[in-house]
């Protein structure tokens, strides 16, 4: 990775990006962040939808948290875009760095997740599913710069 020419701004200054909820999925994800295996991530349209905030964009910068909330990295927005769930692709699979090699695999584990208590309380919905339709956030980023040394 280059150095970024553009300082950063105070991390404290910047939004919090949580992968998935506090323990292992995060630690995971977390870890594949700062190796640099995972340079992209989907999310729920009707996360954003629910809380009133806009997508992303490219350029955003925010501070991923690790499970005990300390800031580990500051990445940037390089790409957004909004697809069905059935239009995503094997190389935002790969690009998620959960080591998915084909796209029925990378669902089946995502819907698990989404299906999961912990999303369905979050979405105030106990019978929330996704299918084919469901609109879904494609984001890709970069690390701009790391905050702690992994240990």
């Amino acid at each position: 990775m280059t150095a970024d020419p553009t300082p950063s701004p105070d991390p404290e200054a910047l939004p919090r990006a949580e992968f998935a909820f506090p323990g292992p999925l995060r630690d995971r994800l977390v870890a594949a962040i700062l190796d640099g295996t995972k340079t992209a991530t989907t999310a729920l349209l009707t996360d954003y939808e629910r809380d009133g905030e806009p997508l992303p964009s490219a350029g955003e910068r925010s501070v991923v948290v690790d499970s005990d909330h300390r800031p580990v990295a500051v990445i940037e927005v390089t790409g957004v875009r909004v697809v069905p769930l059935r239009d995503v692709d094997v190389a935002h699979v790969r690009d998620e760095g959960e080591g998915h090699t084909a796209v029925d695999e990378w669902r089946a584990a995502h819907e698990e997740f989404w299906h999961g208590e912990d999303v369905r309380r979050a979405l105030g919905d106990p019978g929330f599913a996704v299918h084919d339709a469901t609109p879904v956030v494609l984001e890709r980023f970069r690390v701009v710069a790391r905050l702690q040394e992994e240990g």
